[in-house]
């Protein structure tokens, strides 16, 4: 069930950000950073692509600057840990070939700063 429900806030925070954000775009050598922003200015996401591919570190931020998730591509292949923030939990969700292994999650009080 935990896993469900966080593939489908993934996916709901995707296609509403997929609609409203438009991303500036950096080359770095083979890699092509993106960043894209909210209305306020401030970062709303963040990560590269390769070959029109994500991969490496993908950041997310809320509307006050604050971390909210990290996830992580290879290939445009969901992989590794991926971390979800709250204001009353962290999630830690697992991928394996693009598919979740294993889910965790720990309170406030057990959560290590964000930033």
């Amino acid at each position: 069930m935990k896993k469900m429900l966080f593939l489908g806030l993934f996916l709901i925070s995707g296609v509403a950000f997929a609609q409203t954000a438009k991303p500036v775009l950096e080359q770095e050598g083979k890699l092509v950073k993106a960043t894209y922003y909210y209305e306020n200015g401030k970062i709303q996401q963040q990560g590269y692509f390769k070959d029109g591919k994500l991969d490496g570190q993908w950041v997310s931020y809320d509307v006050n600057g604050n971390k909210s998730s990290i996830a992580e591509y290879s290939n445009g292949q969901k992989t590794g840990k991926w971390f979800f923030w709250s204001d009353k939990s962290l999630n830690e969700v697992d991928y394996t070939e693009s598919r979740i292994a294993n889910v965790k999650s720990w309170k406030q009080d057990a959560i290590v700063n964000r930033n």
